[in-house]
C-alpha cells in the first residue's frame, strides 16, 4: 500500500477531494496541507488534551464497513500516552456485547474522537487500534489508581494523524465536579470578605 502524500489523506480520499474540489474549499485544504496539515505524533499540545479528558468516543468498523461507536469514561487521565504515537486505556466491563473488541478483530482501522465541552475544544485521531486481553502489567499501568471500575482488558492505539476540530457550535457545558469546586471557591471568599467586613464594622 502507497504512503499517502500528506497525513490527512488519510480522511481526505479521492472522492471527499473531488466533493470540496466541487464545493471551492479544495485550495484552501491543499495550502493546509503544505504548510499546517494533520499531524501524526503526540506533541504538548495532544498530550496535555489527552490528560484532561475524562470521556472518548472510540469509532470502528466491520470488515463489511458497518460503523460502530462507543462511548467510554473515567477520571481525568484514564486515557494515557504510552509513546511518541501510541495512546490506550483500560477497557471497562460494559454491556458485554463486544462489538468494538470484534469490529477490530477484522479491521483495526479506528478514530478516537475527543472532545472538551468546557473550552468548547475537540481532538480527532485516525489511526488502528487492538485489544490487549491478557497481559497484567500493561493493564495494571492504564488502570486509574482508586477508580471503581473491572478493567478486562486493555486497548492500545496506533496513531496514523490527529487534527484539532474547529470549535464552532459546541455546546458549552460543565462537569458537576468543576461547578462544585468552584461554588466551593466562592463560598469561601464570600466567607472571608464577611468576616473582613465584620472586623473593620467592629
Amino acid at each position: 500500500m502507497m504512503k499517502p502524500a500528506f497525513p490527512s489523506d488519510i480522511a481526505f480520499s479521492a472522492a471527499v477531494k473531488a466533493i470540496q474540489s466541487a464545493k471551492g474549499s479544495r485550495p484552501m485544504l491543499e495550502k493546509m496541507e503544505l504548510t499546517h496539515g494533520f499531524r501524526t505524533k503526540v506533541d504538548d499540545e495532544l498530550s496535555q488534551f489527552v490528560e484532561q479528558q475524562r470521556s472518548l468516543f472510540l469509532a470502528t468498523a466491520s470488515a463489511d464497513g458497518q460503523p460502530y461507536i462507543q462511548h467510554r469514561g473515567g477520571p481525568p487521565g484514564f486515557l494515557r500516552v504510552l509513546g511518541p504515537t501510541t495512546l490506550g486505556f483500560a477497557d471497562y466491563r460494559g454491556n458485554r456485547h463486544y462489538i468494538s473488541e470484534g469490529n477490530l478483530s477484522e479491521n483495526a482501522k479506528a478514530q478516537l474522537f475527543l472532545i472538551d465541552y468546557m473550552h468548547q475544544r475537540r481532538i480527532k485521531i485516525w489511526g488502528k487500534a487492538r485489544v490487549i486481553a491478557d497481559d497484567p502489567e500493561m493493564l495494571a499501568r492504564l488502570m486509574p489508581e482508586s477508580y471503581r471500575a473491572k478493567a478486562e482488558q486493555a486497548i492500545l492505539f496506533e496513531i496514523a494523524a490527529w487534527d484539532v476540530n474547529c470549535p464552532q457550535h459546541i455546546p458549552q457545558r460543565f462537569d458537576a465536579e468543576d461547578v462544585a469546586r468552584a461554588l466551593q471557591a466562592r463560598d469561601e471568599r464570600i466567607a472571608e470578605l464577611e468576616t473582613e467586613i465584620a472586623q473593620l464594622r467592629a
